[in-house]
C-alpha cells in the first residue's frame, strides 16, 4: 500500500480565481501608468568625489523638484572596476519647491572596493508617494555622470 492511497482525496481548489481577484485589486491600487518627471526636475553629480582614509565617500551635486505628497530623498551609487555592481553612498532629505538646492551624500561601503580614480555616479531624486495607503516609489529625475574619485 502506498502513502498515495491512504491521504483522504480531496478535490483541490482552483487557485486560479483566487489569484485572478488579487491581480484585480492589485491593478485598483496602482496607477493606471508611471507619471513622466517634469522636464523642469533635475539632478546633477559634481564632477569630482572623494575617498576619505577611512574609505568613506563623499558625492555631490545638485538637485531641483517640484511639489510632493511624501518624503523625498536624493540617493546615489558608485561603480567602479566591475559596472554590474553599484555601491549604494547614503541618502538626502530633498525639498521640492522648485528652488535649486545643493546635496551630498556620505556612506562607507561594506567592501573597500573603491579607490581614487574613475568611476560612475548615479543620482536619483525618488519620492515615497503615498498611493492607496501604501507609500510607492516615485522618481522625480535621475542622472549618471563619470566623476573622479580623489583622496580626501
Amino acid at each position: 500500500m502506498s502513502l498515495h492511497s491512504l491521504r483522504p482525496r480531496r478535490p483541490l481548489r482552483p487557485l486560479r480565481p483566487v489569484l485572478t481577484a488579487a491581480a484585480l485589486l492589485l491593478l485598483a491600487a496602482a496607477p493606471a501608468a508611471p507619471a513622466a518627471a517634469d522636464p523642469y526636475e533635475t539632478v546633477t553629480v559634481d564632477p569630482t568625489g572623494t575617498i576619505g582614509p577611512d574609505g568613506t565617500v563623499t558625492l555631490s551635486g545638485t538637485y531641483r523638484c517640484l511639489g510632493s505628497t511624501g518624503p523625498v530623498f536624493v540617493s546615489s551609487s558608485v561603480s567602479q572596476s566591475e559596472p554590474t555592481i553599484r555601491q549604494g553612498i547614503g541618502g538626502t532629505r530633498a525639498v521640492c519647491d522648485g528652488a535649486e538646492h545643493r546635496w551630498e551624500n556620505t556612506g562607507t561601503p561594506s567592501a573597500k572596493s573603491l579607490r581614487p580614480g574613475a568611476a560612475d555616479v548615479e543620482a536619483t531624486i525618488m519620492e515615497l508617494h503615498p498611493q492607496g495607503g501604501l507609500p510607492l516609489p516615485r522618481f522625480h529625475a535621475a542622472e549618471r555622470q563619470d566623476v573622479t574619485l580623489t583622496e580626501g
